[in-house]
Formats: structure tokens, C-alpha cells, sequence
């Protein structure tokens, strides 16, 4: 097919990935996006390899870029574990990517289920998709932690700004070896994270629901509720009146209860650790870990766009020995599409736009009409289907994008 490709004016920064997402990737790009886009894109490799290689700079480098240009699209990373620092004979056990990137950005993450028809929700009542709202600072991953030995302390020292000291005791392992972990958080992202939701819920005129368990934490978690409160109360609780649409706050478990019953609709305001786990809940329960948008929204206005779900090791270890897989692409597609769409609507290039919007549609037209990877294919009620392999799928999508173009 022969057509002039839209033409880009700023580049995306691209983040590339590992494993089989790293795949996709390179996949999607020739068949979905180089045909039709003179893609500008400035680009860090974060597989990694290449993390090792630089001792990480290169992700705190790629989080730079994308204050710098507004809009990046990143593809799925390995946090490495200890085998994993073996696997890939790394010199340390480095940070998750994303809390780096996250950190630095200082942003919410907002995910969403993507629904096609034929997939029905686990949840017999769900019948509007739930959205996470993901706090994007702190937390477990910037923790601190350490193994301790028998006979060892650990003890919290709090240096004041006076110069004073208070020591709390965390725990004396007089009787045996253990673990320690340590985490913070910071009341000025606490209440960005809070007007980020705030803002989101109004725009999509929809109810915001937020849980802690500040029963039990009665400091950390207790301040997550009261700073949401403060805030709501001062800025938005006129605005959520005039717009039809409510604030609810209550013990994290009491929201799961919650929404387990509910119709669905509603954003979930979650803690970071709350958030990573259950939106992958979530997208699992609406169909696919790969049926989910996910964007890091920045106070500054900045956009990160990924897929919520792992690197599909499973699936990568095939490929290496030759084997097919059917692996499903579909949040790493709408992972560039939603950059895409971003990076148009910022540099008013509305056939960016329309493509982004296109791309969707034919990935979504594709699955409707039976032609799917095995994840969605175990699970939709379409009697008529056909299970396609990885690249099958993606040059599935390619004809009813070239169709609606």
C-alpha cells in the first residue's frame, strides 16, 4: 500500500523494553506505524542489558527526555529479582524502571480496561470498566531494606530539623535472623496524586472512590486519607455537586468488598503498591492483563504512556527456541497510540489524531470479529474464532487499519 505518511513535527520519546514485549514492539513498529507515520522518536534502549551497562543512568536519562519533550511511550521492562541477577549477570539488583521514571516525573497512573465485544468480565455485574488510579511515588519502590542477622537491632532514627534525634525501635531479632523495610512518601505528591484524581473524576464524570488502611497505619496511611480529604473539601466538593458525581473514601478492604458488588464505572484511587496490584486484578478480570491502557499523567502536563502487564517471559523463552507464540498486543498498541494521540492533539497534527484513533478501532474490529491471540480466545463467548499467533494478529490488524484508512 502505497499512501504519504504523516508527518511528525516533535518526537516521542521511546522507551524499548526486554523479552517478548520487546518483540511486539519492533513488530508493531513495522507493521502498524513505519507504513503510515514518519515516526520521530528520540530513543533509550532500556532493556536490560543496556541498564546494566550504564548503571541505570540510561532510564533516569529516558525520564528526562520526557520532561523535556511532553509525551513518551515505553514498552514492558524486568524489574530483576535475585535470579534474574544471576540470568543476566548483572551487577546489582536494580530498581524497578518504572518507580525511577515514576519519581522523577512525579505523576498519576491511570488505567483502564480496554472492552471489546465477546470478552465478558469475570465479574457477572461489571458492566462499565473500572479505572485505577495509581499514586506513581514512593512506597515500596523506593524502599529501603536488609536482611538482619540474629542478635541484630533495628531501630528508626529521626533526625530533626533542630538537629535533635528520636530513635523508635522497629525490632530486636535477639531471637533469630530477619528482614527489614522502610519506606516514605511526600505530602506535595500525596496532594498531586490527590488533585490528579480529583481533576480525572470531573473530567470523565465519574465517581472517584479512594482506600488506605489507616486503622492500622494510623501516620503513614492516615495522611493518604486526610490530605484527600482536605483537599476535597477545599477545592472539589462544590465542583463533584455541580457535576452529579461523589467522593467516597473508606478502609481499603471495605473497597474491594465494594466493588466486587458494584456495576463498575468508577475510578479507584489506589496507593502505589495498592494500584500495581490491582489493576493487574482488574485487567485480568475484564478479560486480558494485555486489555488495559495505562498513562502517567505528570502535574506538568506530561505523558507517559505503556502497557500495564510484564515482559511475557514465558512466551520469550519460546520464541528463542523457534517455537510460535500467541501473544496478545494489544495495551503495547494502545500503549504507542495513546502517545501518539497525545503528541497530535499537543502539536495540533489532527491527522495524528485520527490515525491514533483508527489503529484502535482496527485492533478492536480485529478481535470482534474472531480473529484472536489464545489468551482471548480461552475466554470469549464468539463462537466463530480463529487463534492467530503473535505476528498473525498484528498483520490482522494491519489490513483493517489499511481498510479504514
Amino acid at each position: 500500500m502505497i499512501m504519504e505518511k504523516i508527518q511528525m513535527t516533535t518526537p516521542l520519546v521511546e522507551m524499548d523494553g526486554d523479552e517478548m514485549t520487546r518483540v511486539l514492539w519492533q513488530m508493531i513498529k513495522d507493521e502498524l506505524l513505519l507504513p503510515f507515520i514518519d515516526l520521530k522518536t528520540e530513543y533509550y534502549d532500556l532493556g536490560l542489558k543496556k541498564r546494566n551497562e550504564t548503571d541505570d543512568q540510561i532510564t533516569v536519562d529516558s525520564a528526562n527526555a520526557t520532561l523535556k519533550y511532553g509525551v513518551a511511550v515505553k514498552c514492558a521492562t524486568i524489574t530483576p529479582n535475585a535470579a534474574r541477577v544471576e540470568e543476566y549477570d548483572l551487577k546489582k539488583m536494580y530498581k524497578s524502571p518504572n518507580g525511577t521514571i515514576r519519581a522523577i516525573l512525579n505523576g498519576t497512573v491511570f488505567r483502564t480496561p480496554i472492552i471489546v465485544k465477546g470478552i465478558t468480565p469475570c465479574v457477572n455485574n461489571w458492566r462499565e470498566p473500572i479505572t485505577i488510579a495509581r499514586h506513581a511515588y514512593g512506597d515500596v519502590y523506593q524502599n529501603v531494606e536488609e536482611k538482619l542477622g540474629a542478635g541484630d537491632k533495628a531501630e528508626l532514627v529521626i533526625t530533626r530539623a533542630d538537629g535533635s534525634k528520636e530513635t523508635k525501635l522497629i525490632h530486636d531479632f535477639e531471637k533469630g535472623s530477619g528482614i527489614v523495610q522502610s519506606m516514605h512518601n511526600m505530602n506535595d505528591s500525596i496532594e498531586s496524586f490527590a488533585k490528579s484524581c480529583f481533576n480525572y473524576a470531573l473530567d470523565q464524570k465519574k465517581d472517584l472512590w479512594f482506600g488506605a488502611k489507616d486503622t492500622i497505619s494510623k501516620q503513614y496511611d492516615h495522611t493518604f486519607k486526610d490530605i484527600f480529604n482536605d483537599v476535597f473539601e477545599k477545592e472539589y466538593k462544590d465542583k463533584f455537586a455541580e457535576a452529579g458525581i461523589e467522593y467516597f473514601y473508606s478502609l481499603i478492604d471495605d473497597i474491594v468488598a465494594r466493588i466486587m458488588k458494584s456495576r463498575g464505572g468508577m475510578i479507584w484511587a489506589c496507593k502505589n503498591y495498592d494500584g500495581d496490584v490491582m489493576s493487574d486484578m482488574i485487567s485480568s478480570a475484564f478479560g486480558s492483563l494485555a486489555m488495559m491502557t495505562s498513562v502517567l499523567v505528570s502535574p506538568s502536563g506530561v505523558y507517559e504512556y505503556e502497557a500495564a502487564h510484564g515482559t511475557v517471559q514465558r512466551h520469550y523463552y519460546k520464541h528463542l527456541k523457534g517455537e510460535e507464540t500467541s501473544t496478545n498486543s494489544v495495551a503495547t498498541i494502545y500503549a504507542w497510540t495513546g502517545a501518539l494521540r497525545k503528541r497530535g492533539e499537543l502539536d495540533n497534527i489532527p491527522e495524528l489524531v485520527k490515525f491514533a484513533n483508527k489503529l484502535e478501532l482496527a485492533t478492536k474490529q480485529t478481535i470482534e470479529e474472531g480473529k484472536m491471540t489464545k489468551d482471548l480466545a480461552n475466554i470469549t463467548s464468539l463462537t466463530e474464532i480463529v487463534t492467530l499467533s503473535s505476528h498473525a494478529f498484528i498483520t490482522a490488524i494491519r489490513k483493517n487499519l489499511e481498510n479504514l484508512i
